[in-house]
């Protein structure tokens, strides 16, 4: 006889005990072999050592599923713990089309074609770029998909960067101090992450160092271990910057870059990093490159209308010809994974 004591984390015990503990009393009927003592956040199991071992694996699933899609019911109890012949099974919980159940039962999807292009390539690549205009959600995918990797427990922590770079605002003419001027600028991050976490566990997030959004000059000197990053408004990286923060990427690391080249706010003759790592990161093998389009626009129908015009009416009066060459490359290419 031996004993082990879990420790349940990033799940609500209520939530998987179930009222008056009827999820735990499920549990205990599929290991009658074991027993099964729950306190709080903790769980001690007493008996044979290999069944303890295939329980823990069994109860790990069972909180993924609960820190994954919220909740959980009797059937999918059976279904996780034990197959329908009583072997307990090493198969992983059932696939979903849904990145991530955010409060309130919200579902996040990929919506466009191009958005599942982005899901695909980060399965089968470590780096993607995401480039397209506003409205794609690239950036909303690209937050959900992050978040979906902390939930599976694919990493350990979510990074999200921005270069600091205002599109004809002064940061300097903004009250407070140096994190008061910048959460505004931050604020796209913050608000998809609302969407996809309760606001008490997104703000232990934060706390703790699991989710940090930070602006892209903090980035240096790091390397970032079991960590999905994304810098977003990639455009208006500079060349250093652009390298700088590619080569962060440390092990069992993931990385999305995403950006619109089409509204770069750099100075005057200052190059974008991110028009650089398009040319030179084309062929490399293990980074994937998805072109967004006015198709994937999921914001008001106006905003394809407006895509559009500027397009064809101002882009080819105003763009400089390094920008012109590869936005007329990409629209050529097609998505690889």
């Amino acid at each position: 006889m031996s004993e082990q004591i879990i420790q349940i984390e990033n799940v609500s015990p209520l939530d998987l005990y179930g009222a008056n503990n009827c999820h735990l009393e499920i549990i205990k009927g599929l290991f009658p072999k074991l027993k099964i003592i729950a306190r709080g956040n903790y769980v001690k199991v007493i008996g044979d050592p290999e069944e303890i071992k295939t329980f823990v694996k069994r109860f790990d699933l069972l909180t993924i599923q609960i820190e994954r899609f919220g909740k959980v019911t009797a059937k999918q109890i059976e279904e996780i713990m034990v197959n329908e012949n009583g072997i307990h099974s090493d198969a992983v919980i059932l696939s979903s089309d849904v990145l991530v159940h955010g409060p309130g039962g919200l579902q996040v999807k990929a919506l466009t074609l191009n958005q599942k292009a982005m899901v695909s390539c980060i399965d089968e690549n470590d780096m993607i770029f995401a480039i397209g205009p506003a409205g794609t959600g690239k950036t909303y995918t690209a937050v959900a998909l992050a978040v979906r990797a902390l939930k599976n427990r694919w990493v350990k922590r979510i990074i999200l960067t921005r270069p600091a770079v205002e599109a004809g605002e002064n940061l300097g003419f903004l009250p407070g101090d140096l994190k008061d001027k910048l959460d505004p600028y931050l604020q796209p991050l913050y608000d998809a992450l609302r969407d996809m976490l309760p606001t008490q566990k997104l703000l232990a997030y934060i706390e703790d160092g699991t989710i940090e959004v930070a602006p892209l000059a903090f980035m240096r000197g790091r390397t970032l271990d079991n960590a999905f990053a994304i810098l977003d408004e990639a455009q208006n990286a500079t060349r250093s910057q652009m390298k700088m923060f590619l080569t962060r990427m440390g092990k069992s690391a993931k990385f999305i870059i995403t950006g619109d080249i089409t509204q770069i706010d750099l100075p005057y003759k200052q190059p974008s990093g991110l028009l650089q790592a398009m040319d030179v990161l084309q062929d490399v093998e293990g980074i994937s490159f998805v072109f967004l389009d006015d198709k994937d626009v999921v914001r008001h129908q106006l905003v394809t209308r407006i895509i559009k015009a500027y397009r064809t009416k101002v882009e080819n009066q105003n763009s400089g010809p390094e920008t012109k060459e590869i936005i007329n490359e990409s629209n050529a290419k097609t998505n690889t994974p």
